[in-house]
């Protein structure tokens, strides 16, 4: 299986260079030449294997650049150790209708190190097959989990080097003491004033600055990203809805081809994007429901065609969700404008012109075949986190909560009872104002975040994970903060280059 480029479909990569890019020079995104798709078949060989196992059989459609063996080693390398669940991705019931996928059983409690733990061993391999010779450094703009999970996962790793930006008042306090404690000789963190949306420009300009890249160059380095930019972060996002769908045939709550929604929060559009995928590859989905929070372009988008990113920012109790430039949509209007990339360029040029873009119907109505949206506000987020705790005994992060509130709205409009997986990102205690304010109905201070952390644990009797409650304590190693303007000097900085 051969990539290529969003913003230039003449262009064709392995896996390997594609993974090893991340970006394609012409600021375009690496997607698939074409899909594979599977069978019932496959599916039922998946019900009854562990989570490596079902890992293994879907990479494999995807890097077949890579031998048996080297697959074989990263998936042992990234799930063997380090989640606390046995297996790896639960699928756990809430409601008749409604199930949960707990994506947060990894070392750093989100979902994100499903696939950040894995990527450091694609990319490393990546690297031997194609640039052998170089160091990479490792780019990342983060709404606060993917940073804490790329740094985790490329810690002292050999031959790379990683830089995590974040905006300052955009993570929660927690997010915020996990990435700035990080451990490691080979990391960087630094924040900016400004918002998830201003990292992420950043760093996709750096990303494509040839005078920064000829500058790298000249001390053995090249930039790669761990972003969900990077295809090496979104395929292993895949395996997930088919290990999901699996759990959900061996527990009883589908036949083997019966259809399922699956209910994804999403900001970057990563996540639910990988849902996409797995569908058209044929696993039976019958609606992918996209849950915004108060940033709600992309359900604007998904139903009415116009994307528009001049619009309010607002800071939620979601912040992972808090974005407004949804880069991973670029990938699927790629697939849905028919791999057109004069159609993406032309699209995208307006956005970064113009801020906004609209599509045609042709393409809405393709879009909306496929894609239910809906938002949740910090209120309504917090009322179900309440609501869940209080009619299920299960207590969810803010981020869930929103994927549950467009779910139960979903369903009470549509009447649709299919069986519904509800994607879980995140562990409540990343999150212990917010949620401990939601289940109490009292408003705290997040000055005292261990003493929420406790409280919330004495209330619930649900035990805060070790590696968010081991950070008690820990005094930051990384303090510095910059102006989204000078990202530039500080990649400099970090990586002890004057120039």
């Amino acid at each position: 299986m051969n990539y290529t480029s969003t913003r230039n479909n003449t262009l064709s990569v392995t896996s390997a260079e594609a993974i090893t890019k991340g970006i394609s020079t012409d600021g375009g995104l690496f997607v698939p030449t074409s899909l594979p798709k599977i069978t019932p078949d496959f599916i039922e060989e998946l019900i009854s294997k562990s989570y490596i196992d079902r890992a293994r059989q879907v990479l494999s459609l995807f890097l077949t650049d890579f031998t048996k063996e080297e697959i074989d080693f990263c998936t042992d390398g990234a799930y063997s150790t380090g989640f606390s669940h046995e297996k790896v991705a639960p699928v756990v019931s809430l409601t008749d209708t409604a199930s949960i996928l707990e994506l947060w059983h990894g070392p750093t409690c989100a979902f994100k190190d499903m696939a950040l733990q894995l990527l450091p061993y694609l990319l490393t391999k990546s690297v031997k097959k194609t640039a052998p010779e170089q160091e990479i450094v490792i780019l990342v703009a983060t709404s606060g989990d993917t940073g804490k999970a790329a740094l985790e996962g490329f810690r002292d790793v050999d031959g790379t080097r990683i830089l995590v930006f974040y905006p300052n008042d955009g993570v929660s306090p927690m997010q915020k003491l996990q990435m700035t404690t990080q451990e490691g000789n080979n990391v960087g963190v630094c924040a900016i004033y400004g918002n998830f949306d201003d990292a992420q420009t950043g760093v996709k300009k750096i990303f494509t600055d040839e005078n920064i890249k000829a500058e790298l160059l000249k001390h053995n380095l090249a930039f790669s990203s761990a972003n969900s930019i990077n295809w090496g972060r979104l395929v292993p996002q895949i395996v997930y809805y088919f290990s999901a769908y699996a759990d959900m045939v061996a527990g009883g709550k589908v036949r083997n081809g019966e259809k399922v929604n699956f209910t994804v929060p999403t900001g970057n559009f990563g996540n639910i994007l990988a849902a996409y995928y797995a569908m058209e590859m044929g696993l039976p989905v019958n609606r992918l429901i996209c849950a915004s929070n108060a940033n709600d372009v992309l359900t604007e988008f998904l139903t009415e065609g116009h994307y528009n990113r001049v619009r309010p920012f607002h800071t939620t109790v979601s912040p992972s969700m808090d974005i407004l430039i949804s880069s991973n949509l670029e990938r699927l209007l790629f697939h849905i404008c028919g791999e057109n990339s004069d159609t993406i360029n032309t699209l995208f040029s307006s956005l970064s012109e113009k801020g906004e873009y609209t599509v045609s119907e042709e393409t809405l109505a393709k879009i909306k075949s496929v894609f239910s949206a809906g938002k949740c506000d910090d209120n309504k987020t917090k009322e179900t986190i309440a609501k869940v705790w209080k009619e299920n005994n299960y207590l969810c992060d803010t981020h869930t909560a929103v994927a549950v509130a467009v779910y139960n709205e979903y369903k009470e409009k549509t009447g649709d009872l299919t069986p519904t997986v509800i994607a879980s990102t995140a562990n409540p205690y990343k999150f212990s104002q917010a949620v401990l304010g939601a289940v109490t109905d009292e408003k705290y201070s997040a000055a005292d975040e261990f003493g929420m952390v406790d409280e919330l644990q004495q209330i619930t009797s649900v035990k805060a994970p070790s590696q968010l409650a081991g950070l008690k304590g820990k005094e930051p190693v990384f303090k510095g903060i910059c102006n989204k303007e000078d990202m530039t000097k500080e990649v400099f900085k970090l990586l002890n280059i004057n120039a």
